[in-house]
């Protein structure tokens, strides 16, 4: 970077051909463009300006350097300035790697909003359970739903989503309602695997409860479907739940008893992100972080 820096500055010497007016328009004293254009001179092994009081004309060595080194400063400008632009207007491809049911519940009702904020961007969506590999693969985001396991990777967090029990009118019809989180012990409870206990509190309380069930599932909607089915009693994010909720096909228990909210997070290789990127991750913050919290 300091060779460019002092190409830059020789380059702009030369085409002035003033070191005092060079100083003027680069905002760098004249002592310290002698002084580096002399090292850069020293490091090349040849002269590249003639001096004078009044002029400073170019050496034919310096006249071949200043056709080089003029190209490769416009294209460092010009990248510059692109990269500036790209950060300034988001455009091109997106390509995000999402759980499948955030994707559905959550993603899918914002891409038209996101969409229409930002008609330079369009959408390439990787729905998998996998823990794809960011430094490899060709993601610029992954969104990942609860808590985070130690790596290198950057995480954001976008929204903690408030979750609470459910179940079916026939389950309920058949094994009952409970009415306080200890009765959840002799219910039918859909959970994730080697989850055994299940905590749930209020604004007051926090109660742990051992719980079991014949179905286990690593999948929220997998375990959403199951408790509409009449399976058991789920721990669900209230967005997913809501649909089979407004449709009778689920009933929201314990109130106002809730389980710890599931936090939601936006992975990154780095901190400096293309515009499009840092676009898309604020969206999810402005409009996830709103009415999905504990």
């Amino acid at each position: 970077m300091e060779l460019l820096n002092d190409m830059a500055l020789f380059v702009e010497v030369a085409q002035i051909r003033s070191f005092r007016r060079a100083a003027d328009a680069t905002g760098v004293p004249s002592s310290t463009l002698s002084r580096r254009i002399s090292a850069l001179e020293k490091a090349i092994g040849l002269r590249l300006l003639h001096r004078t009081t009044r002029r400073v004309e170019l050496t034919e060595a310096g006249q071949i350097y200043y056709e080089r080194c003029r190209r490769i400063v416009d294209e460092a400008r010009i990248a510059h300035e692109q990269l500036g632009e790209l950060l300034a207007q988001p455009s091109g491809v997106l390509r995000a790697s999402l759980p499948v049911d955030f994707a559905t519940n959550y993603m899918a009702p914002l891409v038209p909003k996101f969409a229409a904020r930002y008609p330079g961007i369009s959408f390439d969506f990787d729905l998998t359970p996998r823990r794809v590999d960011l430094i490899s693969e060709p993601f610029d985001v992954a969104i990942r739903m609860g808590e985070l396991n130690d790596s290198n990777l950057i995480a954001r967090l976008l929204a903690k989503l408030a979750v609470h029990a459910y179940a079916s009118p026939e389950y309920l019809q058949r094994a009952g309602t409970p009415q306080h989180p200890a009765e959840l012990a002799n219910h039918e409870c859909l959970g994730f695997p080697k989850t055994a206990v299940w905590q749930l509190h209020n604004d007051s309380e926090t109660l742990d409860v051992a719980v079991g069930g014949k179905v286990r599932a690593n999948s929220v909607g997998m375990l959403r479907r199951m408790a509409a089915l009449g399976m058991g009693v789920a721990l669900l994010p209230v967005e997913i739940a809501a649909d089979d909720v407004a449709a009778g096909r689920l009933v929201h228990l314990l109130t106002p008893w809730q389980a710890k909210p599931i936090p939601v997070y936006a992975l990154t290789e780095t901190r400096l992100l293309p515009a499009k990127t840092q676009r898309f991750i604020e969206f999810l913050q402005e409009h996830l972080s709103g009415g999905h919290g504990a």
